[in-house]
């Protein structure tokens, strides 16, 4: 797991990413198409076409970084939205690499009954 800071806000970037786009690259995407600063310090996740791919770029303050996961089986869960970006926190970052549903996590504990 990438050592997210409390402070660091996390974007989506919706839609599909050429996967084959650099650390370069995928920082002029979010400076002409998402509008934001690449060297702020947030975190920009990106999905290709099929799905089984991302790409996380993140400038943590001293150079950038670029990190990729690729999932063995099923696809990455994202937003039906075309553009834009959607914020999440860094336990839905955790659940979106893990290949969980990040937008509705279940439970794995029941409450019990007291009485």
């Amino acid at each position: 797991m990438i050592p997210v800071p409390s402070d660091v806000r996390i974007w989506i970037a919706l839609g599909r990413t050429d996967m084959r786009r650099g650390m370069r690259g995928l920082a002029l995407q979010v400076q002409q198409t998402l509008k934001r600063d690449p060297h702020a310090g947030d975190i920009y996740v990106f999905r290709g076409r099929a799905g089984s791919l991302v790409k996380i770029l993140w400038h943590d303050g001293t150079g950038m970084s670029l990190y990729a996961k690729r999932l063995e089986r099923g696809r990455f869960v994202w937003p039906s939205a075309s553009d834009g970006v959607v914020a999440i926190t860094a336990s839905a970052l955790a659940c979106l690499l893990e290949g969980i549903d990040w937008r509705s996590p279940q439970k794995s504990w029941r409450p019990t009954m007291v009485g």
